[in-house]
C-alpha cells in the first residue's frame, strides 16, 4: 500500500496567515480552474498536524473542492503561545477556529475532523450549523463512553507531562501505535520537527491535555449529534485501540442523516495508511 500511496503524494500549498495576534500554519490543495464547489476545511488530532491530510488533499482536489488543512494552534507549525495567552479549552479553539474561517472569507464550508481535538472541530460544527454544509468524522470521541487513551494523559501530567512532551520520538511510538502500521521516516521526521526546534510545542500538548475536558465535551458532541441534521459521513477504521465503534454504530443507527462506512484493517489514523480509501469515500460523498 506504501507505493500507492507515494504515488499519489503531491506538493501540497504551504503558508500562513495571521488572524489577531496568532499566526497559523496551513496546507491547501487548489483545483484546477474556477469551481463552485463549497471548501473542505480538514482538521487534525493529536498529536499530529495537518501533514496528515497530505494523501486525501489532492483527491479533493482532483474533484473541484479546495481543500484547507490547518495546524491547530500549539500544534505542527502554528503559533504556540504560552498557556497564560492562549487558554487551551475547547471554548478557546472554537473562538480562534470561527476567526480563521473569518479570516479566509469562508461563509460555509464542509467539515472534516479526526481524533481527540478533532473533537472541538465537531464542537465548533454544533455551535456553527449554518456554516456547516456537511460533516465527515473519522475516528474522533462521539459519545460519553470515549475516554482519553492513558498514552495522552501522562503528557498532562504535571511534571511527567511537560518531561514526556519534551520527547520527539513521543511522536513515532503515539501515530504509529494508533495506526498499527510503520510510518516512513521522512514523514516522521516532518512530524517530529516542531518537537525538535523548541520546547514551546511539548508545553502547549500538554496544556491542550489538561484543558480539553472531554467529558464536558462528550456530553454536548453526544446530544449534538443525536439531533444533527446535516449529511454526515463517518469513517470508521475498525482497529482503533483507543475509541470503540458501538457507539458510532448505535448514532449510524438512530440517525438517517449520519452514514457510516469501515475500514476493517484502519486504527486510530485511518488518513495516514488509507488515504487513498479515505479520500475516495469523501469524495463519493460530498456533492
Amino acid at each position: 500500500m506504501s507505493s500507492i500511496q507515494e504515488k499519489q503524494k503531491r506538493v501540497l500549498i504551504k503558508d500562513s496567515i495571521a488572524v489577531g495576534s496568532l499566526e497559523w500554519f496551513y496546507r491547501e490543495e487548489k483545483p484546477a480552474g474556477e469551481t463552485d464547489r463549497l471548501p473542505v476545511i480538514l482538521l487534525h488530532g493529536i498529536p499530529s498536524q495537518s501533514y496528515s491530510w497530505r494523501f486525501v488533499m489532492p483527491l479533493l482536489g482532483d474533484r473541484g473542492y479546495q481543500a484547507i488543512a490547518p495546524d491547530w494552534i500549539g500544534h505542527g507549525f502554528s503559533d504556540k503561545p504560552e498557556k497564560w495567552n492562549f487558554a487551551y479549552t475547547p471554548d478557546a479553539y472554537i473562538e480562534v477556529l470561527g476567526k480563521l474561517l473569518d479570516a479566509w472569507k469562508l461563509d460555509k464550508i464542509h467539515l472534516v475532523v479526526q481524533g481527540f481535538l478533532g473533537s472541538v472541530g465537531l464542537q465548533y460544527a454544533l455551535r456553527n450549523r449554518d456554516r456547516i454544509a456537511s460533516l465527515v468524522i473519522l475516528n474522533t470521541p462521539l459519545s460519553t463512553q470515549a475516554k482519553l487513551p492513558w498514552k495522552m494523559r501522562t503528557w498532562g501530567i504535571p511534571y511527567m507531562g511537560d518531561m514526556l512532551t519534551q520527547d520527539p520520538l513521543l511522536i513515532d511510538r503515539t501515530l504509529e501505535g494508533g495506526s498499527g502500521f510503520v510510518i516512513q521516516d521522512d514523514d516522521l521526521d516532518i512530524y517530529r520537527r516542531p518537537f525538535l526546534q523548541a520546547s514551546d510545542v511539548g508545553r502547549a500538548l500538554t496544556a491542550t491535555v489538561q484543558n480539553l475536558r472531554l467529558a464536558k465535551a462528550m456530553e454536548e458532541i453526544e446530544k449534538g449529534l443525536a439531533e444533527w441534521d446535516k449529511p454526515t459521513q463517518i469513517i470508521w477504521g475498525e482497529g482503533d485501540p483507543w475509541l470503540t465503534i458501538d457507539a458510532v454504530e448505535s448514532l449510524a443507527n438512530t440517525n438517517s442523516n449520519i452514514k457510516l462506512e469501515k475500514l476493517a484493517e484502519a486504527k486510530h489514523y485511518p488518513q495516514e495508511h488509507w488515504g487513498k480509501e479515505v479520500g475516495a469515500i469523501v469524495t463519493r460523498f460530498l456533492p
